[in-house]
């Protein structure tokens, strides 16, 4: 019975199980307690692909705290929904009041109404109707300086933190970071295995091959300090003013970047492709 019942609603077997106890066996009757609910549609929608959405940020007043958080739907059109909008600025805030960047946790986290992050994810489902997913989410700290934030147009989002400095610094630097997409704060933070692979492609270029090895090496050499210089963030050219880097604009205002974190809505989350022509073509031969 707990089988059935998975099938026909896509809830979890706890769920499923919990719903027959309270309809004594009863199926229908269970299906119908779900559906009033709210969670068998919203479960109905848990499978379909939620590639759209929002980053929203929450900032303590002092500015030494900052929570940023994806929240994922299935149409852009939705993601400018004011009641969309409403619960991702519920969620950010609830992550940040408890410090908790885990999605998984998040979701059981309490509202200001009394209900959980997953209560009210589920009855926006059942309002909105369409998949609407808590993915992810960062944090950053700056005790003795500031975190800044940045969301260009609600699909990326920035927090830098800043040891010294002041807001406006901290935004600036984060509206780079949005722009530019660095890899690391400083050259020095590139992982050993990302510098390998670099070099094994500058070597596989065409333009190494017959050259003697020592001179192949000191091009390879050259070619890293070049990269380096292109993903860190404070070697980077400052895009209000490519005169100065990144580093030296923070460093003439006496500050530190100490770290930053960027998030992209539906980054590395395979959308399904839908030939609408071939579907209609198929419907038709069908």
């Amino acid at each position: 019975m707990v089988k059935e019942l998975r099938e026909r609603t896509g809830l979890g077997m706890m769920e499923c199980k919990k719903a027959l106890v309270a309809a004594e066996g009863d199926i229908e009757r269970a299906i119908d307690d779900l559906r009033k609910s709210g969670q068998a549609k919203a479960a109905k929608k848990a499978g379909r692909t939620a590639a759209e959405g929002v980053v929203m940020v929450a900032t303590t007043e002092d500015r030494k705290r900052a929570v940023m958080v994806e929240i994922n739907s299935e149409t852009d059109f939705v993601a400018r929904d004011d009641n969309f909008l409403g619960f991702a600025n519920k969620v950010a805030q609830a992550a940040l009041d408890a410090d908790e960047v885990d999605a998984a946790k998040i979701v059981a986290l309490s509202l200001e109404d009394g209900s959980t992050v997953e209560q009210a994810r589920e009855s926006l489902v059942q309002k909105i109707g369409e998949n609407i997913q808590v993915r992810r989410a960062v944090r950053l700290n700056a005790t003795d300086g500031v975190v800044g934030s940045y969301v260009h147009g609600g699909k990326i989002g920035v927090l830098t933190a800043l040891s010294g400095g002041e807001p406006e610094l901290a935004k600036d630097v984060c509206m780079h970071v949005a722009a530019v997409a660095p890899m690391v704060v400083n050259s020095e933070n590139v992982p050993e295995d990302v510098l390998e692979k670099e070099r094994e492609i500058i070597r596989a270029q065409p333009d190494m091959e017959g050259k003697p090895a020592e001179i192949v090496e000191k091009m390879v050499g050259g070619r890293i300090n070049k990269f380096l210089k292109e993903v860190s963030l404070t070697d980077q050219p400052f895009v209000k003013d490519p005169n100065t880097t990144v580093g030296q604009l923070v460093k003439d205002a006496g500050a530190e970047v100490l770290a930053f974190e960027r998030l992209v809505v539906g980054e590395g989350i395979e959308k399904e492709e839908v030939d609408f022509a071939a579907e209609v073509m198929a419907q038709a031969k069908g």
